[in-house]
């Protein structure tokens, strides 16, 4: 049984042909993944529009002003968070930035840019595997 379900946004953002990566840190309330990479966004608030989700969530993890894109993939998982079964909704938007200086939120600990060929040597979340090979394929 789900208890609740979320909708989020989720950036892959690109500067000098890298996207950038977030490590969740375990001071972060709502983690399922402490410790692993993924690419930022977040939560669609009540009545907020994606595109000003997106970037609300992407100026807190990072410090960003971005350039939104195209959406290119979207996917949902069932993890359980303090005690509750979720169900995620994220779509991908390939998104731009011109600062690789960021400054992190006390959600994550650590972050990397990355060639996108080279995801599988980093500990990223299961639901990104698809999204990058998504990416590589077009």
């Amino acid at each position: 049984m789900i208890d609740k379900m979320f909708v989020a946004t989720k950036a892959f953002i690109i500067c000098d042909n890298k996207v950038l990566l977030l490590r969740e840190s375990s001071n972060y309330k709502d983690s399922a993944h402490t410790g692993k990479f993924d690419v930022p966004g977040g939560r669609i608030e009540l009545g907020q529009k994606f595109d000003e989700s997106l970037l609300r969530e992407v100026k807190e993890e990072t410090g960003f002003d971005i350039e939104i894109g195209k959406p290119f993939f979207v996917n949902e998982s069932y993890p359980t968070v303090r005690g509750e079964n979720w169900q995620i909704i994220r779509v991908f938007f390939e998104c731009y930035s011109k600062s690789k200086d960021v400054k992190l939120s006390d959600d994550h600990s650590d972050f990397e840019w990355i060639e996108a060929k080279e995801y599988q040597k980093y500990n990223i979340i299961g639901n990104l595997i698809p999204v990058f090979e998504s990416f590589l394929d077009k």
